[in-house]
């Protein structure tokens, strides 16, 4: 599903997740990343995989970036790994009102990642399935990659 794809990368750190989409066919992703060391690391990871061109870097915080784009043409895939303490319901909200296909949501809290999946499942989409990533072996910490989709207006309104 990625080929040609207008993809989002919230919360991008070093840009893993949205040059990986772009290698793989993303139509011009947009990295969005409010540190300034992460987004430096963004670029100089652009430069070596030589896709700098075709890609998208805003150095500021989500929300922002989230209403600057309000309006244009929405996006297919919205990738969002936000802190530990999870995101707020304006950004839910505003992510909601982009309106994309499918939402990916990683998470390294699972009680915060329950407390903004909840959100969005009011704003019409649905968890397809989870998957825990232990990242950081020997040690209680996880990571959970949550899959979501849009539903059709119809369902939503048999609710």
């Amino acid at each position: 599903e990625i080929p040609g794809c207008r993809f989002l990368d919230l919360f991008s750190g070093s840009g893993a997740i949205g040059i990986e989409a772009l290698s793989r066919g993303a139509s011009h992703p947009v990295l969005v990343e409010q540190d300034s060391k992460a987004a430096d690391c963004i670029l100089e990871n652009l430069q070596f995989t030589k896709l700098i061109d075709r890609a998208e870097l805003q150095k500021c915080d989500v929300l922002t970036a989230l209403h600057r784009m309000e309006g244009q043409k929405p996006f297919d895939v919205i990738f969002m790994d936000p802190p530990r303490e999870g995101s707020t319901p304006q950004f839910i909200e505003s992510v909601a009102r982009m309106a994309p296909k499918r939402v990916v949501y990683v998470s390294c809290n699972p009680e915060t990642m329950a407390r903004d999946l909840a959100l969005l499942t009011k704003k019409g989409y649905r968890a397809e399935g989870f998957t825990p990533v232990d990242m950081f072996p020997n040690s209680e910490h996880i990571e959970v990659v949550c899959a979501l989709s849009r539903q059709e207006q119809r369902k939503q309104s048999r609710r």
